[in-house]
């Protein structure tokens, strides 16, 4: 069977990916045309990306009005559950990439509050972080995650759009770096106990490690000879939360994963939400909106 967490990273884990869906939420993207006008793909990675969404339940593809076997893709409620993992990737993007400066607010409508939102665990109704919570995972899972084969996540441009997902994707763009990253959030520091727990070579597990503290996610202490995650890579802890969440939205059918996050303070598996930061509200997809910074605005925060 399936593991639904590796599963999630084949298919969601993908910079074009991501990328059509968030022209799908913020432009209401639905026909091929437009993907490739604003993606900049070429059409056939294109259309296996929008077939691979379909296969996977996030699209549908249905007929459109007088349009001779012309389709538009709409999103499915569990594509709409997607919501929240973009949220956290804008968010992470908003505060640790360059391009952060230039991207759209979102904007809570209740309380007009502007800026990235918390975490919040639904059982307890408490903010979370990653001090709170506590990675677990079987060595079964582990070698599901890991194993198998990945398609380049750095094929396909981005067109004129200004988002490009680059250095989020050095985190979750493949199931190695994912699965190195899942493991520091999980409290892995040493160079022997990432090998032991993935049962890679030491050129690939060498080869990530170093990738990741390139990209800042990391940090080496010559001293200990530990991998440390930095600020920057701790702030991807609400991207892989809601990630495992979604999996298992997505995998009704698989009662257990072997990966999970249990938040400490109430003790149960967390079950993510984002909460606003200005009234503390749960927030809900329709009670967001994303607006663009003025010009003026955006050229001071650069």
């Amino acid at each position: 069977m399936t593991n639904p967490v590796a599963a999630t990273f084949d298919l969601l884990g993908d910079r074009l990916t991501l990328t059509i869906l968030r022209h799908a939420f913020t432009h209401r993207a639905r026909r091929f045309n437009q993907w490739m006008e604003w993606t900049g793909a070429p059409p056939a990675m294109l259309a296996a990306r929008l077939n691979a969404l379909v296969d996977g339940g996030v699209l549908i593809r249905v007929p459109r009005e007088g349009g001779a076997e012309r389709y538009e893709y709409r999103l499915t409620e569990l594509g709409l559950a997607t919501w929240e993992i973009l949220v956290c990737v804008w968010a992470w993007q908003r505060e640790w990439t360059a391009e952060g400066a230039v991207l759209p607010e979102l904007v809570h409508g209740e309380c007009g509050h502007r800026g990235p939102p918390m975490i919040m665990c639904r059982g307890c109704g408490r903010t979370v972080t990653t001090h709170e919570t506590a990675v677990e995972l079987s060595q079964d899972a582990l070698w599901h995650i890991a194993s198998g084969r990945r398609r380049s996540s750095r094929a396909g441009g981005a067109g004129r759009d200004e988002v490009r997902f680059e250095e989020v994707m050095q985190a979750i763009g493949d199931r190695w770096s994912a699965s190195v990253t899942g493991l520091a959030l999980a409290g892995v520091r040493r160079f022997g106990e990432f090998r032991e727990a993935l049962r890679m070579s030491p050129t690939t597990l060498t080869e990530r490690l170093s990738r990741l503290c390139e990209a800042g996610m990391l940090r080496r202490d010559e001293d200990s000879a530990e991998y440390r995650l930095t600020p920057r890579g701790r702030g991807l802890f609400g991207v892989f939360a809601f990630l495992l969440a979604w999996s298992e939205l997505a995998h009704p059918e698989v009662d257990e994963s072997g990966l999970r996050i249990r938040h400490l303070d109430c003790g149960e598996v967390l079950a993510p939400a984002l909460r606003c930061r200005g009234c503390e509200a749960r927030l809900g997809r329709t009670e967001v909106r994303f607006e663009p910074l003025p010009r003026g605005l955006a050229g001071q925060r650069d």
